[in-house]
């Protein structure tokens, strides 16, 4: 334990280049050396609170733990980390206003790669149910790479985990126009990460649209600008001693994938309860799969539950301080240590990636190749600025307030004759409202204008019940004048820019902590509220998150 202390010690004071920039040539990973880069690893999050409900069929959590900022624990970890043998760990939420310093650099040391998701639990999320890709999310992402984009050893960003479902694929465009934007600003920064998605695995006519959307062209001119650079799928299908022809469906899906994929996560509990023996490993890691994938990422270091069983492979004691590794572990730590990677086909002989059209739209895929633009912070200002009846409340919890408030002044502006059209969007349809980029509150402030504009401007009508303020200084014009004045293209897709907040929290030096209020998601208090109906976070099926 002294020793890595010493080496967190010595790491936190200095950014570690030693280890090696791994980008994708084709559908496969590579070293600048030319040598193959295969992903073996595990996923590294700490439980976070679950509220169970039937409307949380998921068991998402509520709260979570960043364990990136979490210095004495990754010190406690980093020596089990490396009884496995992993060369990467994936963190599935951040907190961008914290220090990571220490831990990404003991990893970086130990050669230790990690892929980040940006989502956060409840609000930080495209939801599956209402679907939208804004401001206030979009800078959330940034935030979150600003925090992190110094590290050397941040090898891919997720911009979404089991967002889509075979019976929720309208929000496919969201994720993607994501994808291209992130994917825009990482290349603004020069930096090397990837551009990931993780999903849920599902039968052919649903897995197959999905992955060849996310890394097709919506121009039809081969372009690469909105397609991912790495695919995951979180595949447990894999029980027990199986035959090695498992993964014989899923190899012949993604046999012709154009850019690289792998196993977000695997480790199948359903066969064999509390012991796995992870002899999947051997053949994921071994002709013919190495073709097809690029290696995977072992479900859970820690312990993790779900409707499938309880996962994790090891136990942490109650004051922090020490690892106990179960049965897992150690049969994940002895397959592990038996893999030798294939170091073919060679960088040189692999063609670059082509980038096909998109699939069409049919009974079990209905997602428009048509995306929605990428959300313009100045533009959205400017419109909050203009309206003549804005959203403010006193209440703490005041981002499921504006969910339950847009319903209502949605209702109201539709019974006196308005629509709420502008500020929503249609990923089936490719159809999307001038606002639809802009934050939850712009979008509500927009509402009650509109509403208390139709109703003479009275000032009752800016009431809602008390949620709502007349802005004195407001022009006099419209809100859709002020709309359309503010946001005149609002088709307009250019590279984002970074907001205030993620400039200022790359430098930022605060403790971490083990959970977080919808408030504390970020400097900008705007990130808190990510969606206009709450609803149910859109990532993985764990309550690890």
């Amino acid at each position: 334990m002294i020793v890595i202390t010493v080496l967190l010690a010595l790491a936190s004071s200095t950014t570690v280049h030693a280890i090696a920039k791994v980008s994708r040539t084709g559908r496969y990973l590579y070293t600048d050396d030319g040598t193959r880069f295969y992903i073996k690893g595990v996923a590294y999050q700490p439980p976070g609170a679950v509220v169970a409900s039937s409307a949380n069929a998921f068991n998402e959590p509520s709260t979570f733990i960043d364990p990136l900022a979490d210095a004495a624990g990754c010190a406690r970890d980093l020596p089990f980390l490396q009884q496995l043998g992993v060369n990467t760990i994936r963190v599935y939420s951040v907190d961008s206003s914290l220090n990571h310093d220490s831990c990404m650099n003991a990893f970086s040391a130990a050669g230790i790669y990690t892929i980040i998701d940006l989502a956060l639990p409840l609000n930080g999320s495209i939801d599956r149910n209402s679907p939208a890709w804004t401001t206030n999310l979009q800078n959330q992402y940034i935030s979150t790479i600003a925090s992190f984009s110094k590290f050397p050893n941040v090898l891919a960003y997720n911009v979404g985990n089991e967002v889509l479902l075979s019976d929720a694929t309208a929000p496919a465009p969201f994720v993607k126009a994501a994808a291209r934007d992130i994917k825009a600003y990482l290349t603004s920064i020069s930096s090397s990460a990837l551009v990931g998605y993780a999903a849920i695995d599902g039968a052919a006519d649903f897995l197959q649209p999905l992955s060849n959307y996310l890394s097709c062209d919506p121009s039809g001119t081969n372009a690469g600008s909105s397609a991912i650079d790495l695919f995951g799928l979180n595949n447990y299908e894999w029980c027990g001693n199986a035959p090695t022809t498992t993964y014989d469906s899923i190899n012949s899906e993604f046999a012709d994938y154009n850019v690289a994929a792998y196993f977000s996560e695997f480790g199948s509990e359903d066969c064999n309860p509390g012991v796995r023996v992870w002899t999947e490993t051997g053949t994921l890691f071994a002709s013919p799969m190495t073709n097809i994938w690029s290696g995977g990422l072992a479900f859970s270091y820690f312990p993790a539950s779900s409707s499938a069983g309880q996962f994790g492979m090891v136990n942490i004691s109650s004051d922090g301080t020490t690892v106990t590794p179960n049965a897992d572990f150690k049969n994940l730590a002895s397959q592990y240590g038996m893999i030798s990677f294939v170091n073919s086909p060679a960088k040189s002989s692999v063609a670059a990636s082509s980038f096909p059209a998109c699939p069409s739209a049919n009974s079990s895929w209905a997602a428009s190749d048509t995306l929605p633009p990428t959300p313009d912070n100045a533009a959205c200002a400017c419109l909050e600025d203009a309206l003549s009846c804005q959203f403010h409340t006193s209440s703490s919890n005041y981002s499921a307030l504006v969910g339950t408030l847009t319903d209502t002044a949605c209702s109201l502006l539709g019974s006196s004759g308005g629509t709420c059209a502008d500020i929503s969007g249609n990923g089936t349809t490719g159809v999307y409202g001038r606002l639809d980029m802009c934050d939850p509150i712009t979008k509500l402030s927009y509402v009650f204008s509109q509403y208390f504009e139709l109703n003479g401007r009275q000032p009752s009508a800016c009431s809602f019940d008390g949620n709502g303020t007349v802005n004195g200084g407001a022009p006099s014009e419209t809100a859709l004048a002020a709309a359309k004045s503010c946001i005149p293209n609002p088709s307009a897709v250019v590279t984002p820019s970074a907001p205030t907040a993620a400039v200022s929290s790359a430098g930022s030096s605060g403790s971490g902590s083990s959970g977080r209020s919808n408030e504390a998601m970020s400097g900008n208090a705007m990130l808190s509220i990510t969606l206009v109906v709450v609803c149910m976070v859109a990532s993985a099926c764990w309550t690890m998150l």
